[in-house]
């Protein structure tokens, strides 16, 4: 067997594949050249290539009503972007050029979608979907939305306690709602019951005793979500029966609820061995649900999805360059990058989230098994965990060939949650500043356009926020 690292890629995958190839021996994205970004921005940078995003709304709107073709479905498909997944004014503006919904999750979302209206960005016909914990301020701000026009804002409820503080803001306006299902959660998980959401066996009881009667709320949506998004499994078919079956029952008590909104989210690629049948999961989840109320004799609902991770991750990826090879024993050797892993990418860390590892360039070098470390003190500032065995391997390469160029390596399909949750501009661990931020596109004629968004935070910048340049 060969052992150069594009042998080993090669005979393991598919290669190339939708995203990744080869030019001129240098790893490319989406037909991007990875080494002319380098060479212009230096590293380390964060990037995000917009034109991914609105190939994801457009992949599964085509699929969605497809199936509702097919099926003869009666009910419409709404795709709603999450915020929280990636709040950047370029990623939401882009989303929004492909017409989709919003999904807030927070009091400050609502001034989010504020901004938004005021650069004309969206009308007052944009369907809102108010998620979360609804603190009074939230509660309040939702319904001086609906008060403002925002004819098609609905308020997702997550305990009975939630309606009554609802009902507490003074207003004339008779608010739509919806209703959260808790779900069993997966046998791994630290609890059995979603802390999120109304227990399903006490919904139609909640109904009847606090909405159904209430001239002040108006009943549209049953919400249900699966936080580990919708696959092929025993545990996702089972819950997603479950709201089935109380939407059935709940329709048949409120002929105003119209909507079924599955919230969870497809699943992205995190290596380059990825397969996921989205037109299969589609598909069974419209027949599933046009089956159901074709035997109740109640009308097929208008489907929602809550798609933030699956809009924007594909799109986002981080480059470092290696600084250092540490061989620290007979079988560990270390990649020392030139940034943290903890502060950039910090799911890799928290919860052990894979992302595609590539390297940009030295595909034609042997192989070996490395371990990724960041330049922090922290022990725990490390990547070590990829779909080959368990193991990271990569080009290998001598003192003489790092002079004439050094290794580069690329974290890709980063761009979800990964600069909310390192919290952007803001301070990082060990003082090691924030990479540069850097936005690619297409202009009409298709032609690549790239630009620096933010340039590396600098020291007085950090300064500033700790109180030192008071």
């Amino acid at each position: 067997m060969k052992n150069t690292y594009f042998d080993l890629i090669e005979q393991s995958y598919y290669f190339p594949q939708e995203g990744f190839d080869l030019r001129d021996g240098y790893l490319t994205f989406h037909g991007v050249s990875l080494k002319y970004l380098i060479e212009k921005h230096g590293t380390p940078f964060r990037f995000i290539y917009l034109p991914k995003i609105g190939d994801q709304i457009k992949k599964t709107r085509n699929l969605f009503n497809r199936a509702i073709n097919n099926n003869a479905y009666t009910g419409k498909y709404h795709f709603c972007y999450c915020t929280k997944c990636n709040h950047f004014y370029h990623v939401i503006q882009e989303a929004l050029k492909h017409n989709v919904n919003l999904e807030t999750s927070s009091s400050f979302d609502i001034d989010l979608i504020l901004n938004l209206y005021k650069k004309k960005k969206i009308d007052k016909s944009r369907i809102i979907i108010h998620n979360g914990y609804k603190t009074d301020g939230y509660l309040e701000k939702i319904v001086r939305l609906q008060e403002m026009g925002f004819e098609n804002s609905i308020v997702v409820l997550d305990s009975i306690n939630e309606l009554r503080r609802l009902q507490k803001v003074n207003t004339k306006e008779k608010i739509k709602v919806g209703i959260r299902m808790a779900i069993t959660e997966e046998p791994q998980s630290a609890y059995h019951t979603s802390r999120l959401g109304i227990p399903p066996n006490e919904i139609l009881n909640f109904f009847k005793e606090y909405i159904k009667e209430n001239d002040k709320v108006e009943l549209k949506m049953l919400h249900f979500f699966v936080d580990s998004g919708i696959k092929d499994a025993i545990y996702y078919w089972t819950e997603f029966q479950k709201a089935v079956k109380l939407y059935t029952e709940l329709r048949k008590e409120c002929e105003t609820l119209d909507s079924l909104n599955l919230g969870g989210g497809f699943p992205i690629r995190n290596h380059l061995g990825f397969e996921y049948n989205y037109e299969y999961m589609i598909n069974e989840i419209i027949t599933n649900i046009k089956d159901a109320c074709t035997k109740e004799n109640i009308p097929d609902p208008n489907i929602y999805t809550e798609f933030g991770k699956y809009t924007v991750g594909e799109a986002g990826a981080i480059i470092f360059e290696v600084l250092e090879q540490k061989q620290q024993n007979d079988t560990e050797t270390w990649y020392l990058i030139n940034n943290s892993l903890m502060n950039t990418i910090p799911d890799a860390w928290s919860i052990h989230e894979k992302f595609i590892l590539l390297p940009v360039n030295k595909w034609n070098n042997e192989y070996g098994r490395v371990n990724i470390g960041g330049i922090s003190c922290d022990h725990s500032d490390y990547y070590n965990s990829e779909d080959l065995n368990q193991e990271i391997l990569l080009p290998r390469y001598d003192a003489e060939e790092e002079k004439k160029e050094p290794l580069y390596l690329g974290f890709f399909h980063t761009g979800a949650y990964q600069d909310s949750i390192s919290g952007y501009g803001g301070i990082k661990h060990c003082l090691i500043p924030a990479p540069k931020h850097v936005i690619i596109d297409r202009d009409d004629k298709g032609n690549i356009i790239d630009y620096v968004y933010r340039e590396e935070q600098s020291v007085d910048e950090m300064f500033h926020i700790l109180g030192y340049n008071k």
